[in-house]
């Protein structure tokens, strides 16, 4: 029990993009596709504008899941370095932040919805919100009294 209060959303954050900087290079998920980036020291991941408009056939669907998937992972990592950062100083998030990062999460469970993002991110987003805004109003109660 108390590694788990030890736990912060920073910490899940970074455990997220971790997974999912793993996954894209294991042999079960994006490995082909690394492993042809890897070909260009991953600059040229795509025919960039040669590919649009997108369609099938003409637009390689898989590299660009592929890219998008490992640098989502890739940008949780040290957004969760910042959030634990700020909980470990036992500050409160910005609700602005909050309030963007469950938009976002929204925003993917919409477009994937059967993925990680809603079975993971979106509770762990809700209880962001959620703990962060006790916290807040706890914090204005107490520098008032």
């Amino acid at each position: 029990m108390r590694i788990i209060k030890k736990i912060t959303s920073g910490i899940l954050i970074i455990i997220i993009g971790l997974l999912h900087t793993q996954f894209a290079f294991s042999p079960d998920g994006f490995q082909k596709q690394m492993l042809q980036f890897s070909k260009s020291y991953f600059f040229i991941v795509s025919d960039g504008m040669e590919e649009l408009p997108a369609a099938v056939g003409h637009t390689n669907f898989e590299n660009f899941a592929a890219f998008w998937f490992l640098y989502f992972g890739i940008f949780l990592i040290p957004l969760g370095l910042l959030v634990h950062s700020i909980e470990k100083q036992k500050q409160v998030l910005p609700h602005y932040f909050t309030v963007g990062y469950i938009v976002i999460v929204l925003l993917g469970c919409y477009m994937v919805p059967n993925s990680g993002i809603t079975i993971f991110m979106l509770p762990h987003a809700v209880y962001m919100l959620i703990t962060n805004s006790i916290k807040a109003k706890k914090r204005s109660t107490t520098k008032v009294a």
